[in-house]
């Protein structure tokens, strides 16, 4: 089957969005956590060996991104026996990883534009058009949102950028990263 994010958000961005905004009661929040969700998904789609379980692979990420939120924002958050199975998730630390908290990090007016561009699929045109901005400006946001990215690279695991413009380097340990540690 072999999806890519766009027909992903295409197929169960709703059910998604819809499990979020049942556990924390609020649509800004739901849609900064399905955003959050997608960026996760995104990232680490290599890593879905079966695609029969897609579905239960996208749930298990958008628990984790909600769970998360709870713990740091100090809420309580009822966990129930769903909660409590184990995604078959990659523990090692990937690029993949930095990639996550240099995108989480980013200013929301880079990120946003980034996401609906870069994940969601989005021409920068209907970027433009959703965010109510004008073109050059969403263009410029989603030009300056990937060099923060490559600088996120250099900062957090000490990459360089060669002749050609490419990022060059290893990923830290995880202990090392500036980033996801």
């Amino acid at each position: 089957m072999n999806m890519q994010t766009q027909d992903i958000w295409s197929t169960y961005s709703n059910d998604i969005k819809h499990f979020i905004l049942s556990k924390v009661k609020d649509a800004v929040v739901t849609d900064d956590l399905l955003q959050e969700t997608f960026i996760k998904v995104h990232t680490k789609l290599h890593q879905l060996k079966d695609d029969t379980k897609l579905k239960p692979w996208l749930f298990s990420i958008a628990r984790y991104t909600v769970t998360d939120y709870f713990r740091h924002h100090d809420f309580t958050y009822d966990i129930n026996d769903e909660d409590l199975i184990s995604d078959e998730r990659n523990q090692d630390h990937s690029e993949h990883d930095c990639l996550r908290g240099i995108i989480k990090n980013l200013p929301k007016k880079y990120r946003d534009p980034l996401f609906l561009s870069d994940i969601k699929g989005l021409k920068q045109q209907e970027v433009a058009e959703q965010l109510h901005l004008p073109l050059p400006t969403v263009k410029s946001q989603i030009q300056r949102a990937r060099k923060q990215i490559a600088q996120g690279f250099m900062d957090c695991c000490g990459f360089v950028m060669n002749d050609e413009g490419h990022l060059i380097g290893e990923i830290q340990d995880k202990a090392d990263c500036k980033v996801c540690h």
